[in-house]
């Protein structure tokens, strides 16, 4: 492991104070570890002075989108480009602490495909706090991915982690749940975490509806991934077996007893059923297609510059 080389992976968006500052501190902790290390800064299309700010540092590798398309797509964007056998990915923000990287490092290579940063004392506000704690609850139920903090980006990887793994989204709060599936090797460690000092954080309430959406598809993702047709299926043969038995029923009570149904709701319910059945089952054909057919591009990159 002496001479891995590192890719540090750093999404900025309006981060025009924080961005120098925080390229120095990386800089000065990789130099020390004597090992081939590259900085990639991906720019989410910021609309301050961001990328003149990253254009006058070295060494750095620069990406930026033709338009905002969120924290997930900067990261899988840096991450495909990054050359390093290990993966590295923080905040651009400033609040998450490079001199963490040694740590991080040192427990990777004890034998852990994936190290998750802990913020263990969270300098955030208590409402995002809580936000966060609500969260992990759910977390555990649905994809349960083992870690106490999802949200920290401070995370250190492998490479081989991230082949066939596209990010969108707000997924990668669920790339520990995605790896895990796949059966790597997950833990975490308790990193310093700093207080924002410049710029405006970017969660807003949004994020907690799209990260509770994530979540769903995650879970879905792990139980049904490769067999959507088993979900939607196993529901569908469920309403068309109930509405093939009641309208069965139905049928006899009408032909044999002279049961009257001009004023019954009962046939209704069952053609109900069964035509909703057959919906699902359609729905799980479609994803099942879907599934084994996407291959949509997720963003679009402006250029890229390479100093290092």
């Amino acid at each position: 492991m002496s001479n891995t080389a590192i890719s540090v992976v750093v999404p900025v968006f309006n981060e025009e104070k924080n961005a120098g500052p925080l390229h120095q501190e990386l800089v000065s902790v990789l130099k020390p570890l004597q090992r081939n290390f590259e900085i990639i800064f991906v720019d989410d299309c910021s609309t301050d002075g961001t990328q003149e700010v990253l254009k006058t540092l070295s060494p750095i590798k620069i990406i930026r989108f033709r338009r905002q398309f969120g924290q997930s797509c900067a990261l899988d964007a840096g991450i495909k480009s990054a050359k390093g056998d290990i993966i590295i990915t923080l905040d651009g923000d400033g609040q998450n602490d490079p001199k963490d990287i040694p740590l991080l490092l040192e427990t990777l290579e004890s034998g852990w495909d994936v190290v998750c940063g802990w913020r263990f004392r969270r300098q955030d506000p208590w409402a995002k706090r809580f936000i966060s704690k609500g969260a992990k609850m759910l977390r555990n139920q649905l994809v349960r991915d083992s870690i106490n903090d999802a949200g920290c980006t401070f995370r250190a990887y492998r490479r081989e982690c991230f082949e066939d793994l596209d990010l969108y989204a707000e997924m990668h709060r669920m790339i520990p749940a995605l790896l895990k599936w796949r059966g790597f090797r997950i833990t975490d460690v308790k990193v310093n975490h700093r207080p924002r000092t410049a710029g405006m954080t970017k969660y807003n309430w949004s994020r907690v509806f799209k990260g509770f959406m994530d979540m769903i598809y995650i879970w879905f993702w792990r139980s049904y991934s490769q067999r959507p047709m088993h979900l939607f299926g196993g529901f569908g043969l469920f309403f068309i077996t109930a509405g093939s038995l009641l309208l069965a029923v139905l049928f006899v009570a009408r032909l044999f007893f002279n049961y009257p149904l001009a004023d019954k709701i009962w046939p209704l319910v069952g053609f109900f059923c069964l035509i909703l059945g057959i919906q699902l089952m359609l729905m799980g054909l479609m994803a099942a297609h879907a599934v084994s057919t996407d291959g949509r591009k997720k963003y679009y990159i402006d250029f890229t510059v390479d100093r290092s």
